[in-house]
């Protein structure tokens, strides 16, 4: 049985939340930094006033200008670009969105230069003096505060920092055009930094990987909770997989990562699939890999895509590794479902309910009209799942309305609503299995109604049901999930 393996590995006690991570990160960058930062860097002085007030604001616009300038050479660069960071690392949050507003404002384009080469190369002639003009054209367009930015990239942990600070510039939700047009940039810079040929794709074992990157999965998990050692050392049991993308210069830290479990069958639920006390398989005995958790674990990598590379990466080695292995499949949840179906009742629709169901629902609770009304108070009920005669009366209209949410609700440009759904269509999957009672968490009640839903990846299909998907937003799904459309 998967719990009688004594838990060997000597590591404390997990944090279970990203913040005690964060700090320790925090202390190793301030720790790193501190022998480079330039010699007038007064460390106690950049920690004494961390809300930034206004009379330290001149005295930071005078260091950033300090590392625009090219004196003293590339040690001196450095140094200079410690110093800022220590400044930045120093300040709360307050203190560091007036930083990235100096930032912002301050280092941004420079309208003049800009206007004179507009002018310039409206007037120059021929082919030679137009591509000079253009290419003076183009650097007047970039901003200061880019060089500031790619001057962390050269410190230790300078790409960290810098994933971290446009996750505190995501957080911030600011309207600022400027701060905006900051987080972009730094958006562009590291699409340009993580292209998916730069990454390393790891396979983590209990016994590969140090305590500390295992104490992160568990803080970044986002799909399904891991609830301590024991039930990590589960998730990578023998019959279990997890693969991770690292980039080189970040190589403790996840960026993402997919849980895969080894099974018979498509699973059907998430309660058996991550149930400690089931015997382990043999792994070269089955016939389908189940991906069922795939977590982003960097805040600032957000809109920077690579999962879809990683589930074909998986699969690919997953393939050569067991060659018994027939099917690929997802067991994911649908996140978007009860938001969509509160809405939808909250703004009315007549047609929500077959007459079936409404006679269905009102025999559950002995009522004899009132059915919409009757529906939407057995959902408020937090204990419908644990009660059968509520559960069996809600089961037909949920599923029938997941599947009606999942395949004919439409966000932008024809895409699924669902944001896992777009993730996996656009990946080349089509909906395979719709499953009641498959995730009767608490989250997966509030979020799904319990629904979750196996995602099938015919690696031979992929690219064409792609291809349909992206361009036309026609969804591939199965006659069995189609079926519930039907009520």
């Amino acid at each position: 049985m998967k719990n009688q393996n004594q838990i060997e590995k000597p590591i404390p006690e997990p944090e279970k939340n990203r913040t005690g991570i964060f700090d320790r990160t925090l202390k190793n960058l301030k720790g790193a930094w501190r022998g480079i930062a330039d010699a007038s860097y007064d460390a106690t002085a950049a920690g004494a006033r961390p809300d930034l007030p206004d009379g330290d604001i001149q005295t930071l616009k005078e260091q950033m200008r300090a590392c625009l300038e090219t004196r003293g050479g590339e040690v001196s660069a450095r140094g200079r670009a410690a110093a800022l960071g220590h400044v930045y690392l120093a300040l709360d949050n307050t203190g560091r969105e007036r930083f990235l507003s100096l930032l912002a404002n301050d280092f941004d384009i420079d309208g003049a230069p800009v206007d004179a080469a507009i002018e310039e190369y409206n007037m120059a002639e021929g082919r030679d003096a137009r591509c000079l003009a253009q290419a003076v054209l183009k650097k007047s367009l970039e901003a200061p505060r880019i060089k500031l930015l790619t001057q962390f990239n050269a410190l230790p942990d300078g790409v960290k920092f810098l994933v971290d600070m446009r996750a505190e510039l995501l957080a911030m939700n600011s309207e600022d055009p400027s701060l905006q047009g900051l987080e972009q940039e730094l958006k562009s810079l590291l699409s340009t930094w993580f292209d998916v040929d730069f990454l390393e794709l790891r396979r983590i074992t209990w016994d590969n990987a140090s305590a500390a990157l295992l104490e992160k999965l568990i803080a970044y998990e986002a799909v399904h909770t891991i609830d301590g050692w024991d039930d990590l050392k589960n998730r990578l049991e023998s019959d279990r997989r997890c693969f991770a993308y690292f980039h080189p210069r970040m190589p403790d830290e996840p960026l993402i990562f997919v849980e895969v479990a080894l099974v018979h069958g498509l699973a059907d639920n998430i309660q058996s699939l991550l149930d400690e006390s089931m015997p382990v398989l043999d792994p070269q005995s089955v016939d389908t890999a189940i991906f069922y958790s795939i977590s982003n674990a960097q805040k600032g990598l957000a809109g920077i895509s690579f999962g879809n590379f990683l589930i074909k990466r998986v699969a690919e080695n997953l393939s050569a590794e067991f060659k018994g292995l027939k099917r690929f499949a997802t067991l994911s949840p649908v996140p978007g479902f009860m938001r969509w179906l509160n809405n939808t009742l909250a703004h009315g629709d007549p047609d929500l309910l077959t007459p079936g169901e409404r006679k269905a629902l009102s025999a559950a609770v002995g009522r004899s009209a009132g059915a919409k009304g009757t529906f939407k108070t057995l959902l408020e009920n937090p204990e419908w799942p644990s009660d059968s005669t509520m559960s069996e009366a809600l089961r037909a209209p949920l599923m029938r309305l997941c599947a009606r949410y999942l395949i004919k609700e439409k966000g932008l440009n024809k895409r699924a609503l669902d944001p896992v759904a777009h993730f996996h269509l656009t990946n080349g999957a089509n909906m395979e299995k719709l499953n009641w009672r498959a995730d009767l968490s608490a989250r997966g009640v509030r979020n799904s109604a319990s629904i979750m839903i196996n995602y099938l990846y015919d690696l031979g299909r992929v690219e064409d049901n792609h291809e349909t998907y992206t361009s036309s937003g026609k969804i591939k799904a199965s006659s069995a999930v189609r079926g519930f459309l039907k009520g």
